[in-house]
């Protein structure tokens, strides 16, 4: 493919980067764009941006629709898309970002991995500290139980989310488990608006948890990343903290993957210790 680099006001852009903004444009809109408004997105002129669609057309990169001349992506982008996405190894990827979440913390970080209506630990960093948490790398844990598995959870879409409660058997693993559907409705609301799930005892009686949710590519969540200790190393830290440094990294982890980026500014502050019914370790 070739772009003119003619009639750009935007100097010091090669043709390669000004079709690969258009791309994106593309890419992170909810719909199909028309030509002003990848311009207004991209900075691009009219001109030039006509000249990059219509090559990725032609190249099949991009589908015009043309009762309504806007642009969605095409066969070539999926295919494209689908052999990056094969190449993903989110264990690969996360791995730094559990190692600098734990020099930050001073705690356990652990990764689990989304297995239908299920989570399983795929990696973890232990603490450096002589008394510290550690998980079983492999084990399958239920969406209700623990911080990792209520991450996931409220991250899942509407209808997901409501067939799991609905459908799944609250079994309580601990006496902090949540078991009541209702409270679980409750608590998966809280941990949308505050960004990251905490747990007290509800795996594992003496361990605390904080997690966040993990997106892949088209925005799935593929798993949650997790800071955990025991209950007397949590009861020393401030949760909003906790939160929004595990937040940070899973945000981290999601953009290495492909993820959009969501700068909702700073989280609310989630108490640890107050709250019997929400305490894990993981």
């Amino acid at each position: 493919m070739t772009v003119d680099d003619a009639g750009s006001t935007t100097p010091g852009r090669s043709g390669i980067s000004r079709a690969l903004a258009v791309i994106d444009a593309i890419a992170r809109a909810p719909h199909a764009q028309g030509v002003s408004a990848i311009a207004r997105e991209t900075g691009l002129p009219k001109a030039v941006v006509h000249r990059i669609l219509r090559e990725l057309v032609l190249e099949k990169f991009l589908v015009l629709d043309e009762a309504t001349k806007s642009y969605r992506m095409g066969p070539g982008a999926l295919s494209i898309g689908l052999a990056a996405m094969r190449e993903l190894d989110v264990a690969a990827i996360a791995h730094r970002h559990l190692v600098a979440l734990s020099e930050l913390t001073g705690q356990t970080t652990t990764l689990s991995l989304r297995q239908g209506w299920s989570r399983v630990y795929v990696d973890q960093v232990l603490s450096r500290q002589e008394i510290r948490m550690s998980v079983a790398l492999g084990t399958s844990h239920p969406l209700h139980a623990g911080s990792s598995s209520k991450a996931i959870l409220a991250a899942l879409p509407d209808t997901e989310r409501e067939d799991y409660i609905a459908h799944h058997s609250l079994h309580g693993v601990t006496d902090a488990t949540i078991t009541s559907a209702t409270t679980l409705r409750e608590e998966t609301a809280v941990i949308r608006a505050v960004g990251y799930a905490v747990s007290v005892g509800e795996r594992q009686l003496e361990a605390a948890s904080v997690a966040a949710a993990v997106h892949g590519p088209i925005g799935q969540v593929v798993g949650s990343v997790s800071v955990c200790g025991t209950r007397a190393m949590f009861a020393e830290s401030s949760s909003s903290r906790l939160g929004e440094q595990v937040a940070a990294a899973a945000a981290d982890i999601s953009a290495d993957l492909g993820a959009v980026r969501d700068d909702t500014g700073k989280r609310k502050d989630f108490p640890i210790m107050k709250s019997s019914r929400r305490r894990d370790g993981r």
